[in-house]
């Protein structure tokens, strides 16, 4: 490998470490500060891997969050914030329930089928959030911001027993999707569990981000408007029509990000349906640096510590709180952004030094070669 590629790796690599080990130190302070051990969690933790269920677990929650990341990673590539994906994944969810209970294809059709409802409602809620930012200047971080309280209310309004609502107990449901959109999983055992059948989307979809966003044109227009708008126009790149298209794409993306759990195990919306998704896919995209493969990394460990810090609460003799977790992955996002910039700017200093050495040497080189003329 070569010494650029060298630096390029440490400095990829540099920014998750340091936030990492930020997070583990300041969460241990934490800790300290409480009274209480700043070891012993991450100890009782970690030995929650070896458990088939917990496993299983953190695999299925993993591809919820790998989904929703990238799309928030196809908006970060574009320069774009879009911080509606959970009302995308939301009302893609909603929407995709009412269809799937109402609808009755054979299933190789009804599966396609509730895919393609989840994706073009995503897509159609980020997409007004595109056409806002293009044609009136309105900020899409305002506008999905606004669209996320817009979401909110409209799945209660559909929830509404006068439209599409069934109350099951005290729970207010869509109602049970057709057998035929139940997605087969892996069965891993009856006291273990079932993996989703499409953590293999989330897989997929990982490839092809990473195939359109470095072998192809559209990949190439995209990160490139990204990088600089007036650059892109004057290289042919309809920058208004690549933002509306990538607001389109994470939007769609966004939208079957909760089909995982939907189609793979709840099979139905209701009021306690995972909320927040949205929110936590931009740190994982943050901490993954929207490659796909750190942000799949990112993405186990946001659901290894949701999964395994339950055990906190029953740890003897002394019992942790499991928000232990939580804090520390808020410190993770905090830490993440500071550690990037440092990284950065560390980045442009050594570049900075070897380009002044570079044409130093040359210039006595150039010297040279006119006191031997």
């Amino acid at each position: 490998m070569k010494k650029f590629d060298k630096e390029r790796v440490l400095l990829a690599v540099a920014g998750p470490v340091i936030a990492l080990v930020a997070a583990i130190l300041l969460t241990s302070v934490v800790l300290l500060a409480s009274g209480k051990n700043p070891i012993e969690p991450y100890r009782l933790m970690l030995e929650q891997i070896p458990y088939s269920d917990i496993q299983v677990l953190i695999i299925n929650q993993a591809s919820m969050y790998y989904i929703a990341a990238l799309a928030v990673a196809l908006g970060f590539r574009m320069n774009l914030f879009n911080i509606g994906v959970d009302g995308q994944y939301r009302l893609g969810a909603l929407v995709t329930a009412i269809v799937g209970a109402h609808v009755a294809l054979p299933s190789f059709l009804q599966i396609p089928l509730l895919l393609l409802v989840g994706a073009l409602t995503g897509a159609m809620w980020a997409g007004i959030a595109g056409v806002l930012k293009v044609t009136r200047g309105v900020s899409e971080v305002v506008a999905t911001i606004m669209l996320n309280s817009i979401a909110t209310s409209l799945i209660g309004y559909l929830t509404l027993r006068d439209n599409f609502g069934v109350l099951v107990g005290d729970n207010v449901t869509t109602g049970v999707m057709k057998d035929s959109g139940w997605m087969p999983g892996i069965d891993m055992g009856q006291d273990v569990g079932e993996i989703y059948g499409l953590v293999f989307l989330a897989i997929a979809l990982g490839v092809a981000y990473w195939l359109v966003l470095n072998r192809t044109r559209f990949g190439f227009d995209l990160r490139a408007t990204g990088e600089s708008e007036t650059a892109a126009a004057a290289s042919g790149v309809d920058a208004k029509k690549m933002v509306v298209t990538a607001m389109l794409v994470s939007g769609a993306v966004a939208g079957i990000s909760g089909l995982p759990l939907l189609l793979g195990d709840a099979h139905t919306y209701s009021l306690s349906f995972p909320a927040g998704l949205g929110f936590t896919a931009i740190g994982i995209a943050l901490l993954g640096r929207n490659n796909p493969g750190g942000i799949a990394l990112a993405a186990l460990l946001w659901a290894f510590l949701d999964k395994a810090s339950p055990a906190l609460d029953y740890a003897m003799p002394v019992a942790y709180e499991k928000e232990i977790a939580t804090i520390m992955q808020g410190l993770i996002v905090f830490a993440v952004v500071i550690s990037y910039e440092a990284v950065r700017q560390w980045g442009l200093r050594r570049q900075q030094k070897q380009v002044g050495a570079q044409l130093a040497a040359e210039a006595a080189q150039n010297v040279k070669k006119e006191v031997a003329v």
